[in-house]
């Protein structure tokens, strides 16, 4: 399919921009009017779309068909907390108790697995994995964060997630890491506030993205999206040397996406939001202003997941921005190059196998048996 996108309209180019969440588990005629209206270049499926594997593979082959342009198809599927299938397969462990266990064997095989079920499914995105570092003192902050990390240091991080991501992207399923630049120091849930996340510039390059930076410099080019998060980072500003004043969360802000993801560590492919309905951003900024101050920072696409109503009025905001110039032609350019990129990477989905999947979901009830996790318990 072409994706350099040169024949779609001012409204379908922006569009693309927009990564979008629906309603329920059918294209019922509320959801096929959203998509109509947006275009959006990607879908993110929650535990709200899933009923069955055949359910859901219906649902993205018919979304499929009514785009023009073939579609990102995302979802959170991490383990443990962050599990949208588990309703249809096994539940999957999550990071932590695999890097307790030191498998690294087993950071591989989840990789892998949650890859071919999800292509069986119709995916060809996971947003995961996740890169915060959780030390021991971080372990007791509220943020959400707790079982989802590979480890304590940059190093075990980056070993447990590069070897994920090996396994992940070894079956054609993209990941993504996330969030940038570090959600581990946060005292609270960016779903519900705003992390404020007092640490320096030095201390970040050096502790929370140490693993990030890794993985951009490595000849083989593992890192193909990032997710930023919507932490606010007070005691940075990468241009001026200076703090840099008004809390804004770090996926609207230009000195942490252009300044610091892009410029200063050299990061130029996709890049998308956390969630803009996230109490982080919901709760300080409307939708209009928000999704014109991402795409203003240097985000390419914008996870809008819930609403439909904010959905429009992020899009209709977008359109505006551009037609009167607050957004420039070159700015819009840069981000449908880049999705345009990672889209030719997309591969097909696999054809559906519902025994295949049900092979895969006792791989993973293997892998919980190996590490002695039980969906429920601690964690």
């Amino acid at each position: 399919m072409d994706h350099d996108f040169a024949s779609l309209s001012l409204e379908q180019k922006i569009g693309q921009l927009l990564y979008i969440g629906l309603p329920g588990p059918e294209l019922d005629r509320d959801a096929r009017a959203l998509i109509e209206y947006v275009q959006p270049g990607g879908i993110i499926i929650f535990g709200r779309n899933v009923v069955s594997p055949e359910q859901l593979r219906s649902l993205l082959d018919q979304i499929r068909e009514m785009l023009p342009v073939e579609p990102l198809f995302g979802i959170d599927q991490e383990g443990g907390l962050v599990d949208r299938l588990r309703k249809i397969a096994t539940p999957m462990p999550p990071a932590r108790v695999i890097r307790q266990k030191g498998d690294l064997a087993g950071a591989r095989t989840l990789g892998r697995v949650t890859g071919e079920m999800l292509r069986l499914l119709g995916f060809n995105m996971n947003f995961a994995p996740v890169l915060s570092i959780m030390t021991e003192e971080r372990d007791v902050l509220a943020n959400g964060l707790y079982s989802r990390s590979f480890g304590r240091s940059p190093g075990e991080v980056l070993g447990y997630a590069m070897t994920y991501l090996r396994g992940l992207q070894g079956t054609g399923c993209l990941g993504c890491v996330k969030h940038f630049p570090g959600l581990g120091a946060g005292e609270v849930d960016s779903h519900e506030e705003m992390p404020v996340i007092p640490l320096s510039h030095d201390d970040l390059i050096a502790h929370d993205l140490a693993p990030y930076i890794e993985l951009f410099t490595r000849e083989d080019r593992m890192v193909h999206a990032v997710m930023v998060g919507h932490g606010c980072y007070p005691n940075i500003s990468v241009r001026q040397g200076v703090v840099s004043g008004p809390l804004i969360p770090a996926s609207i802000n230009p000195e942490i996406v252009d300044g610091l993801l892009r410029t200063e560590l050299g990061f130029n492919e996709l890049v998308v939001t956390d969630d803009l309905e996230m109490g982080a951003v919901a709760k300080y900024y409307e939708i209009e202003d928000a999704a014109v101050r991402a795409i203003n920072a240097g985000e390419d696409m914008l996870l809008i997941c819930a609403r439909p109503d904010l959905i429009k009025r992020g899009r209709d905001a977008l359109l505006q921005a551009v037609h009167e110039g607050r957004i420039s032609e070159e700015r819009l350019a840069e981000s449908l190059r880049r999705i345009a990129e990672f889209k030719a990477r997309v591969q097909p989905p696999l054809p559906f196998d519902l025994e295949r999947f049900r092979q895969l979901s006792e791989e993973i009830a293997a892998l919980n048996r190996r590490l002695d996790y039980t969906y429920g318990g601690k964690i």
